[in-house]
């Protein structure tokens, strides 16, 4: 698996296309488009160069904090 670093486009066969996020002598995480994050061993992990761009992430809501009860 020498070859690739962190920001990479990759595809695995099982979960298509995706984006490495770290990387060391034991495990790779790629961030894939359609399946989220997955943690490989590093050594076994089969991957081919990728040439899509990623998606754009859709921007998530801030969480509202909940509303306390008030006091009468």
């Amino acid at each position: 698996m020498f070859g690739y670093s962190v920001g990479d486009r990759v595809s695995q066969a099982q979960y298509g296309h995706g984006t490495i996020t770290a990387r060391n002598d034991h495990h790779t995480v790629i961030d894939f488009d359609e399946h989220g994050c997955r943690t490989f061993a590093t050594r076994l992990v089969r991957l081919e160069r990728s040439s899509t761009s990623a998606p754009s992430k859709p921007v998530r809501a801030k969480r509202r904090a909940p509303r306390r009860a008030q006091l009468a």
